[in-house]
Parts: C-alpha cells; structure tokens; sequence
C-alpha cells in the first residue's frame, strides 16, 4: 500500500523534524535503511559478477568487459554496450574514490578494453580518420565488432565513456600516477573527445536505442565531457580547443529541448517526448558545486523538478500497480509511458534515477542552506507540502525543514517500490510487471546494480567529483550549427602498477631545508641542507571531531551521520564523544574516527539523557568532506552546538 505507508512517513517525518532529529536521511523507514544496506552489497556483487573475464556470469567475456546481462535468450543481452559499461564504471570508480580498494583491477581491465574496442572496426565505422567507429553501440563480449541489425549510431557512449575515464585519470593525477593518468588514460579519452566535438550536431539513435533523432541524454551527456574534458587535457599537458569551442554551443542547443513545462527528451520518434532519458540526463550532469542551474538541468533546478512531475505523472494511469496512488506519492516508472517493449513495464533503473533526482536536490539545499521555489516548481512541490508558495526558504525555517523532509519520504517512496519489486535474494532484472510486479526481460541487468549504488549513495550525500559545472552554466546569446575535428589515434595498452593504494605514486615532493653553521679551518661556513620526503595520499585519515557542548553531570554528547562509521543515522550505533578534557571554561566534547579519504558526508550531534532520551542540536545537517592530500593523515573539524 505505498500511498498509505508514504502518509504514515510523511507525518513521522514532520514530527522528528519539530524535535530537530537529522534531516533528510534519518527519518526514512527503518525497512529501507536496513534493505539497502544489505542491497548495496549485492550490488556490488552482482556488477563484478558481470565484468570478464573474473565474473562468474562473464567467464567467456574477455577481460574488463562489461556485459549488460547474464541473459542469453528472449531477451539477449550477453554483449557489452559502450553506454551501459561507461555508466557501471562510473559507479565503480566512485566506489575506488570511496575507499573500495579492491576495485582497482576492474577498472583498469576496463581501461584496457575500451583501448582496444576504440580500434575495432564495425558497421558504423572505424577509428582511423574520421573516428566514425566511435559510435558503435555494442560489441561482442570478445570484443569482436557485433556486424546484426541495430540502431547506429548511438553517440552517448564517447562522451559517457570520456566522463569515467576522466574521474580514474583525476584520481590517478591527484595520487601521484601522472604517466599513467597521461599514457593510460588520455589517450583513450581524446578519442572520444575528438567524437563528441565532430559529431554532437549530427543525429542518432537515443539511449533506448529505438528513436532516431536527437537525444536530451545525449546532448547533456556530451555538453559535460567536452567541459571536464578540457580540464582534464590541461592537467596531463595537453589540450582541447575542440572542446572549447563546441561546450557553449551545445549547451546552447540544450535549451531548446525546454517545451515550457518539461523537457522534450526527443527531437524526432513522434512520441510525447515524457521519458526517464530526461531524469538520467539531470543526474548524470549534477555537479555538488553547483547552484540550482536551469541551463544545466541541475537536478534541483525549477525545470529539472517540474520535469520529474510531468515525467512521473505521465505513468499514474498507465500501470495498474499505480492504481490508487495519489499524486505527491511514489509510482512505478518506465521508460516513457508510449513504451511497448515487453508491453511497456516499469524499470529498476528508471525507477530508481526518479529518487536519485530528489536526493541530489536535498543535498545541495542543505548545502545551500536555502531552496527557491518558482512559478515553473511551484505544482511540484504543492503536491508534497500544501503550503508551498513561490520563495525562496531559508534552512534556518520551519517551511525548509518541512519541505527537505518531504521530498526525501516521496524519494524514498521510489525506493521502497523497487524493494518491493526486487528478488529476495536482491536479484534485479530489467523490468517488472505493470500489473502484477513480477519481474521480466532480462535477469540481473547491470544497470540496474549501479542505480542502486548511486542512489543509495546520494541518499547518504556521499557525491561524485564536480565536473566543472560552475564555470561552464553561461548560454551564449546566439546558438551556431558548429563541428570542430580533433585527433584519432590508437591508444595503447600499457602496463599498470601492481596496487594504486600502496603509496607506490610519488607525485609532488615537500621539502625541508635546514640550515645550520660548521666551523673550518678558514672560519665559519653556512651550510644549507635540503630533504625530500615521499608525499603519498591516505586512503584513511584520522578526523578528530571537537565540539564545544554545554552539558550537565549524566548527559552524553554523541555523533552519527550519513556513512556507516558514523552509524548511518542510527542512534543506537552513534559514536560517543569524551569530556575527558572538559572544563568550565571550556566545554570540549571530542572524538577520533578513522574515515575513507576523500568521501563527503552529513553527520549531525545529539545528547544522550541519562533516562536515555535523545536531544538532537537543531538543524540543518552539517556536511564534511574528508581530506584526499599528500601526507594528510590527520585533521580537526571544529563545532559548536546549535
């Protein structure tokens, strides 16, 4: 009964919210806290499990393959699809960015697969040239060229391509890999570059590879490579005035995609034009730098919002596992509501992408510390909270907290509709029954794994890496029909270092230099002695959280947050401060926890009375990112109780 349980969590939600429990990611159910949990694992499990040539469902894959499903028949997906692969490793390296270590194999088998399918020659072209081979959708899982009948060219898979490789290859400069960022990496992604900035104006098929035409998706997705990419030429010494000069105008024809009310996801295919393909663009171009942008399709932009409504409505009457649900409350999506493959059915993937759109808006409000409601978002956020008016909402009111909550349980509602949906082994195919649930297409689509990853990430405001989004939002006033060309050429395949989290990268050294007098036999000479010292970055850092708390003999100051060193927002397994250094004059609560480098969280203090009951400090959540620097082992962060 998701309408009646997404009330019930609605009015917990307000109550907790009053007493100033941590808003948004405590006040979900505890039913979706602990199956994601579980869920996460299996994810994970499952996408290596599909990944050659390792992979118990791959094992004639050939290595760093992805395949899209284990599936071989009715339907089959035993072959790999440059824009599935590209969006699966994305995930994983932003696991590796997040402490998962034993990924790093995967991802630079990966590296070397794709080296080698940019050289593949297929029907829709080859490499050398005019790099037209580039926008072959899928290959064999040998990395043979698939010569059947197929929508081609499908042009997201360079630009999503160029976007994982680039976040590894930043990874690899900031830990002290340059040469393998440079030899490794780069050339691979200038391939790809070189596609997006010859090709973007020209037409293809779209992510679901059914409508020829141009892609929102695409478009979106292209727009944001050549951005980072450009960045990313100049770290390894390179550059990409190709990408310079066609970024602007992409994103200048993006706008016209807008029909007033939500974005057309196609131009061309005669369909209505409501369709995931515009949600999976706004979360793959969100940047947790950034404001919310309408021109970039920010997620919690007043387009992107509007979008979700008229994307989520659109499937209210068309699923009969829908039925009864009012709007304001979770359904079932698919792809698009004209959808006909396997008779038209809601999708994991899909499903998942419309809370992961809602939970990347929660996290830059609270990291804004403000939410703007327009006439454009207006209709959207009236179906959650009533008294919605156009605004903005400062996190200090009561209106903001009320809002942030309810977007997280209608987000959360999606959630719990794929839960409900998913295998209780945690298994998850392509799609489920619009009328009876059951599951169909094919099994254990991994797609759908590393939705589920981003979605339970971003719910716990752990972020990706900014693209560049903050200096790339500005629209040219005229939109030019444009093309540039830029290089092609094969990208070898080297070889690796043995670990990437061993401290083997040495990249900037720090120096010291002493200096000191010796006397000699011609007098005094001054002497000048300079030392080096590897500079390695961690892969945990010590945080030492220090919080100045006014507190009475039998109260308790505790830590939780969004991660599970910090006990995910459980009270029961919060981290306890100690007062061993606390004094009237200074009321020091503190305490040291051993953190994953680089990853962004939320956390939030509460005091324990000695009757047991919970006081939380008011709101919002704080945010922190943990340091990922050379030699940074240990660091404070200093707080006061609110």
């Amino acid at each position: 009964m998701p309408s009646l349980r997404s009330w019930a969590l609605a009015a917990l939600t307000l109550a907790q919210s009053a007493l100033g429990a941590p808003s948004p990611a405590h006040l979900s159910a505890r039913s979706v806290d602990a199956w994601l949990a579980d869920e996460a694992d299996i994810a994970l499990d499952r996408i290596l499990s599909n990944i050659g040539s390792t992979g118990q469902y791959a094992t004639s894959a050939a290595s760093g393959i992805v395949i899209a499903s284990p599936s071989t028949d009715n339907p089959d997906y035993y072959y790999t699809w440059s824009r599935d692969a590209a969006l699966v490793l994305k995930t994983l390296i932003e696991l590796f960015r997040n402490g998962e270590s034993s990924l790093q194999t995967a991802i630079m088998n990966y590296v070397d697969s794709q080296a080698i399918l940019q050289t593949v020659s297929n029907p829709s072209g080859s490499l050398s040239g005019s790099g037209t081979g580039l926008g072959e959708p899928k290959f064999n899982v040998d990395k043979t060229a698939f010569t059947g009948s197929w929508g081609r060219p499908q042009r997201d898979g360079p630009a999503l391509r160029a976007t994982a490789l680039i976040d590894f290859g930043n990874w690899l400069l900031d830990n002290g890999y340059e040469t393998y960022a440079e030899d490794n990496v780069w050339p691979v992604v200038r391939n790809d570059l070189s596609y997006v900035a010859q090709y973007w104006n020209q037409t293809g098929y779209d992510l679901w590879e059914e409508v020829s035409g141009s892609s929102f998706f695409t478009i979106s997705a292209q727009h944001r490579a050549l951005v980072e990419g450009s960045a990313f030429a100049g770290r390894v010494g390179g550059s990409c005035d190709y990408c310079d000069s066609q970024a602007p105008q992409i994103l200048c024809f993006m706008q016209s995609f807008w029909t007033g009310s939500y974005m057309n996801a196609n131009f061309g295919g005669g369909r209505s034009g409501k369709d995931a393909n515009t949600v999976l663009a706004s979360i793959h171009a969100f940047d947790p730098t950034a404001n919310c942008d309408d021109t970039t399709f920010q997620p919690c932009s007043s387009r992107a919002l509007a979008n979700h409504k008229v994307y989520t409505d659109s499937f209210r009457s068309v699923y009969t596992l829908n039925s009864g649900i009012a709007e304001g409350s979770a359904v079932n999506v698919g792809r698009y509501p004209e959808d006909s493959y396997y008779n038209g059915n809601p999708w994991f993937l899909t499903t998942l992408a419309a809370a992961e759109q809602l939970y990347d808006a929660i996290y830059t409000w609270n990291r804004l510390e403000s939410l703007t409601i327009t006439s454009t978002s207006l209709a959207f956020f009236t179906d959650l909270y009533s008294s919605a008016a156009v605004g903005t909402y400062a996190a200090s009111t009561a209106a903001f907290a009320d809002i942030v909550a309810a977007v997280q349980t209608y987000a959360d509602g999606y959630v719990a509709l794929v839960e409900a949906h998913a295998m209780t082994n945690g298994s998850m195919s392509e799609q489920y029954d619009k009328s009876v649930g059951t599951q169909l297409s094919a099994r254990d689509l991994t797609w759908s794994y590393a939705a589920l990853l981003t979605a339970n990430m971003r719910r716990n405001a752990i972020v990706p890496q900014p693209w560049g989004e903050t200096g790339a939002s500005s629209v040219p006033s005229v939109c030019v029909a444009t093309a540039a060309t830029g290089t092609y050429a094969t990208a070898g395949v080297s070889s690796w270092p043995s670990t990437l989290t061993g401290g083997t990268g040495v990249t900037k050294v720090p120096t010291t230099t002493a200096t000191g007098t010796t006397k000699t036999s011609t007098g005094t000479q001054t002497t000048t002695t300079t030392t080096t010292a590897p500079c390695t970055t961690p892969t945990s850092v010590a945080v030492t959280f220090n919080e100045i708390a006014n507190t009475y003999y039998g109260e308790n100051v505790f830590l939780t947050g969004s991660i599970t060193q910090l006990g995910s927002w459980d009270t029961d397994n919060g981290v306890a401060l100690s007062a061993i250094d606390y004094t009237a004059s200074n009321n020091l609560w503190f305490v040291t926890v051993d953190l994953p480098a680089g990853t962004t969280f939320q956390y939030k203090y509460y005091r324990k009375e000695s009757d047991g009951s919970i006081v939380w400090e008011s709101d919002p959540n704080r945010s922190y990112t943990v340091p990922a620097a050379c030699n940074v082992n240990t660091v404070a962060e200093n707080d006061t109780w609110r």
